[in-house]
């Protein structure tokens, strides 16, 4: 290579490059036979960097030694060592790329401009997973509260968390949400959220929930001697969404909920990083399967759902559970779960929240695979419980007690009657099996 300016070019050998400067992309990529990707790949972070389709006299030697976006991995899978066998169609690789983080900045919009960008229409390419240099990430915040602070909260250490999302989904009145709030309370859930289709409605304002909802929590705390965190949707229109925000703490929330993607990453951030917002946010997944649901297109569910809203700050992030309604393979579940929790830098750890139709019956599994630092979030299994929903609670927390304590549901259920009724309707809804 002697004469040839390497440090310009776009490419690099991953031992060439400086990881606490570089944001690593990898991606699976599918293209027909006589595409020659070793020529493309180059010219796909030459689009994402420093130039265009055709060579720019602004992007000179210089700029594209700093700037320019370099290919250290091009691997076919299968990894063909002779000859592609004749009658291959489409050819299927993994490509990494390095992005200088100096391009992007410690934020979220670059980076997704970045990384997914003009290439998420360039044909089958999806992003699978970042990597990110340590001063990326020391620069957001992350979680407040996390895992640990959650608990704290709530005086709960040694036990998943119950979260219920008040049914139905919207279109209730005030009143008629504050009794099923208090008997959802009553039954034992830790956290009870708004559904995600209802925020500040014209029917049922944020304000009135908060004040109304606030005051059973209270009542129900001063009965039972069990906090409940209530996080009501603020989700909105900037700068509507924070107004929202203000509102519910002056009218003393203790948690707040936001559709995160729907609102954006940013507002997110700015929520999680606002110091006079000092209660946790739960950030629900809407939306994000527009991203992660195609397998040759978007960016992976462990991003969407793990790495980036826990980056943005989120304490508790709602994810879907392949116990129940959820499309969603078993062990992707799993690894969005790990870039929940595992060590990332100076992070906190997010809490899980597994989704999606949800009954007691799932609960064993749910533990088994993911463990005790999990929120699980029923909706209709609690509320359409045969004996409503304070009975819907007490079964989730049943079922809770005797898992933590080794005892088999089909056991334990002797003792138990609104768990034994839970078990009686929902053993297997959705006929899809329980666990992984």
């Amino acid at each position: 290579m002697e004469g040839i300016d390497v440090l310009s070019l776009p490419i690099a050998l991953p031992d060439g490059v400086d990881y606490n400067d570089y944001i690593i992309g990898t991606y699976y990529c599918s293209f027909p036979k006589g595409v020659p990707v070793s020529k493309l790949a180059p010219a796909l972070a030459v689009e994402q960097s420093t130039g265009t389709w055709l060579p720019v006299p602004g992007e000179t030697a210089e700029v594209k030694r700093k700037y320019v976006a370099k290919v250290i991995g091009v691997y076919e899978t299968p990894d063909y060592e002779f000859e592609v066998p004749a009658d291959t169609s489409d050819r299927h690789y993994i490509i990494q790329i390095a992005y200088p983080e100096v391009n992007i900045g410690e934020q979220i919009p670059m980076l997704l401009t970045t990384v997914v960008g003009n290439i998420s229409m360039a044909g089958k390419i999806k992003l699978l997973d970042l990597r990110f240099p340590e001063k990326y990430v020391k620069a957001f915040r992350g979680p407040k509260f996390g895992i640990q602070g959650v608990r704290k909260l709530l005086g709960v250490f040694d036990r998943p968390l119950l979260n219920n999302m008040i049914k139905p989904c919207t279109g209730y009145t005030l009143e008629v949400g504050a009794e099923l709030f208090r008997q959802a309370a009553l039954g034992g859930c830790d956290i009870i959220k708004d559904d995600e289709l209802i925020a500040d409605a014209s029917f049922n304002s944020v304000q009135a929930r908060v004040k109304r909802y606030m005051q059973i929590e209270k009542e129900v705390f001063e009965e039972k001697g069990e906090r409940t965190l209530y996080t009501v949707n603020i989700s909105d229109e900037v700068p509507k969404v924070f107004e929202n925000a203000k509102k519910a703490i002056e009218a003393g929330a203790n948690a707040l909920m936001v559709n995160y993607f729907a609102v954006g990453f940013s507002v997110l951030r700015a929520l999680a990083e606002d110091t006079s917002i000092n209660v946790p946010i739960l950030a629900h997944m809407d939306v994000t399967g527009a991203m992660y649901m195609s397998p040759y297109h978007g960016v992976s569910s462990h991003l969407m759902l793990g790495k980036l809203p826990r980056l943005a700050g989120a304490d508790i992030v709602v994810i879907p559970a392949p116990y129940g309604k959820a499309p969603v393979l078993a062990d992707k579940f799993v690894k969005t779960a790990y870039n929940l929790t595992f060590p990332l830098y100076n992070l906190n750890p997010t809490f899980p929240m597994p989704s999606g139709g949800i009954t007691p019956s799932m609960v064993p599994n749910v533990i088994k695979d993911l463990g005790p630092d999990i929120v699980i979030g029923s909706g209709g299994g609690i509320h359409a419980h045969p004996g409503g929903p304070i009975a819907g609670a007490k079964a989730f927390r049943q079922a809770i007690d005797a898992t933590m304590k080794g005892i088999p549901l089909d056991k334990a259920k002797e003792d138990y009657k609104e768990l034994r009724e839970a078990l009686e309707k929902w053993q297997d809804p959705f006929g899809k099996g329980i666990g992984i």
